[in-house]
């Protein structure tokens, strides 16, 4: 009985270390690169500014960023935590201007991100998306619209524009709605500015 309880207290114990979380912090550096296994999800919190995230046959989130100037990287700070097959990152701190980020992610990714300000573009990133800026433009290649089960994407002011989706409009409270045969969700929202999916 003794030699049972003793087994269990080590599988359980051995769960637990499984299931703690791994903590990336790195600053000042103008790269980070980290294991993702496609299919994950990953959520990202991102400072305003010029932002790029696109799809690669790597299984690595990798980031490169710069400044106006060479020097303006200094303080940037990319926090990341991974539990599983899920992670969490935030960049931060980086130069209010002109600052440009380039994130690459596995082409199978789950994405949910959020940013204050500015110029976010998404491509070649195929599975669920979850996207919001409070101002700015959002451009987002969501590939075939049968291959989602929901699409809604709105502007609060703004313009809402889809060739692929057939709309364009413009004003205040625009918004879009479909549900279809697929497998993933597309959520997008701009509290002023303007959404562009492709």
């Amino acid at each position: 009985m003794l030699k049972a309880v003793a087994l269990f207290a080590l599988l359980a114990c051995g769960v637990a270390l499984a299931e703690e979380p791994m903590v990336i912090t790195e600053k000042g550096k103008d790269r980070f690169e980290t294991e993702f296994a496609p299919g994950g999800r990953l959520q990202l919190e991102v400072q305003s500014g010029d932002v790029r995230i696109s799809g690669s046959d790597s299984n690595k989130i990798s980031i490169h960023y710069e400044g106006k100037n060479g020097n303006d990287i200094g303080n940037v700070e990319v926090h990341c935590k991974k539990l599983g097959r899920n992670a969490v990152l935030e960049i931060s701190r980086g130069p209010r201007h002109e600052f440009q980020i380039w994130i690459e992610v596995p082409r199978e990714t789950e994405l949910h991100v959020r940013m204050p300000f500015g110029a976010l573009e998404i491509a070649r990133v195929r599975g669920s998306k979850d996207v919001e800026i409070h101002a700015g433009q959002l451009t987002m290649e969501i590939g075939d619209p049968k291959d989602y089960a929901q699409i809604e994407a709105s502007v609060m002011t703004g313009a809402l524009n889809s060739n692929v989706l057939g709309i364009s409009k413009g004003g205040l409270f625009r918004s879009y709605k479909k549900d279809g045969p697929g497998k993933y969700k597309l959520y997008a929202h701009v509290g002023s500015g303007e959404i562009d999916l492709q």
